[in-house]
């Protein structure tokens, strides 16, 4: 069973920076893609950065050039540096991690950590 945990989330004013942590545990397995998503109340789950073990990345149109995604040397963790935050970017942001060695559809989803920034 893939464990997911995400940390780092919190308030902060328009214009700051939070820094998200996600850290994956399937049996030692590797981790082959992974990244972040968010929710706002009432809003469908969007995409808003992938890494792969590869180091290719993805970012929503809405937070590229002000969000950057990294992984960790074992590719079983995974970070969101969150630069210049508006309003817009509150939500309940999750990570996703995937397997070749335990693959499932959709991956495998932390619980959520909550980002609220406030103008």
């Amino acid at each position: 069973q893939v464990q997911v945990v995400e940390s780092g989330g919190g308030s902060v004013q328009a214009g700051g920076s939070l820094r998200l942590s996600c850290f994956a545990s399937a049996n030692g397995f590797t981790m082959h893609a992974m990244g972040w998503y968010r929710q706002a109340p009432g809003q469908q789950r969007d995409m808003v950065a992938t890494i792969t073990s590869g180091g290719n990345t993805n970012y929503a149109d809405s937070v590229r050039g002000r969000f950057i995604i990294s992984s960790g040397d074992a590719k079983n963790t995974v970070y969101l540096q969150m630069n210049s935050l508006k309003p817009e970017d509150t939500a309940v942001y999750y990570c996703n991690a995937n397997s070749l060695h335990v693959f499932k559809d959709n991956g495998y989803w932390g619980r959520g950590t909550q980002v609220t920034v406030s103008s």
